[in-house]
């Protein structure tokens, strides 16, 4: 006799649903899930974030859509509006639903919505675990741009002096001194950074990188929310000129994990690049974050910023992920 057939079990129809209809228990194993996924791929407490998130749903406060089947959320995606630009903060799609059909039709929700709004002419996002890469809505009015995720396991650190075409740099002792970080770095910062991506491949992925009040607000963001991690202070560094005291560089550092650091923005002023400055920076934080207790630092880098990536390789970071950042403009 015939063995019969059983048939194949049917994945449950996912309803699209307003994030505000939502409280922060409906989506308990969802955003459970998300924080053991960046736990295991990234060394990343994602856990303070989370809270944010189920905070802001029982507010009913957070603008988004979730994927909802038999009364299980199976993805989510969230965006906040900022003056004239739209940033989609985040995408999830737990394993046992994540299909591209499944992670762009929350994208698609969430672009109406935000092209709905009359004073969006800009959308952002950088989505570290969404894992569709094409047939994005919008094609038309989307530019990406591939993004490394780089890991450095401490122990194989090479931080020793600074090299350049076979001779050493010593920018700490000729034209550039180095302080921890202070909060009175913060408005000179921002003034740095608009200076240093003027024309740089990053002010088109993040334009707040193109003005000085923009600038003022990614560092607001990035020392008082854990998008970036918990901000370290201890490991961030500032490098200043010898003669007139004008800041030049910044290596800002986070806690991701409290074993793992984050270096969250590194750059240098354009008339002291190529002196070795930012390989001190970048030296002298991840020095701090080792004596913390830092097994592991990990960053971030555009994949087209060749020069940089060959300095954080030869310190000793190897890619360990990479995922796209996405701006639609001019709809």
């Amino acid at each position: 006799m015939a063995a019969r057939l059983e048939p194949a079990p049917r994945a449950p129809s996912l309803s699209l649903v307003d994030l505000r209809d939502l409280r922060s228990g409906d989506l308990g194993l969802l955003l459970d899930e998300e924080v053991e996924t960046w736990r295991q791929l990234l060394d990343w407490d994602f856990g303070k974030s989370a809270e944010l998130v189920r905070r802001f749903l029982d507010m009913r406060a957070l603008s988004g859509f979730a994927l909802v089947g038999d009364g299980e959320a199976a993805g989510y995606a969230y965006y906040v509006l900022e003056e004239h630009k739209g940033l989609i903060g985040d995408i999830f799609v737990r394993d046992a639903f994540r299909t591209v059909e499944n992670e762009n039709r929350l994208l698609e929700s969430v672009l109406a919505s935000l092209i709905a709004a009359p004073q969006v002419g800009r959308i952002e996002s950088q989505l570290m675990m969404c894992h569709s890469t094409g047939g994005l809505p919008m094609p038309r009015y989307l530019n990406s741009f591939e993004r490394n995720f780089m890991m450095l396991e401490m122990p194989r650190a090479v931080l020793g002096p600074a090299r350049r075409w076979g001779r050493a740099l010593v920018p700490a002792t000729s034209r550039v001194y180095f302080e921890k970080w202070a909060d009175q770095h913060q408005e000179p910062a921002a003034q740095l950074i608009a200076a240093a991506y003027q024309d740089h491949v990053d002010s088109l992925i993040n334009d707040q990188y193109r003005s000085v009040g923009g600038a003022r607000r990614f560092l607001f963001n990035i020392v008082q929310y854990p998008g970036c991690g918990t901000f370290y202070k201890p490991a961030s560094v500032a490098a200043f000129e010898r003669v007139s005291g004008r800041l030049c560089g910044i290596c800002l550092a986070s806690l991701v994990m409290p074993y793992c650091g984050h270096i969250t923005q590194i750059c240098v002023a354009p008339w002291v690049r190529g002196t070795g400055v930012g390989y001190e920076l970048l030296r002298q934080s991840l020095t701090l974050l080792r004596e913390a207790g830092c097994r592991k630092t990990s960053l971030t880098v555009t994949a087209s910023n060749r020069e940089a990536i060959k300095l954080y390789e030869d310190v000793g970071f190897t890619t360990i992920r990479k995922f796209f950042a996405y701006v639609w403009e001019g709809f």
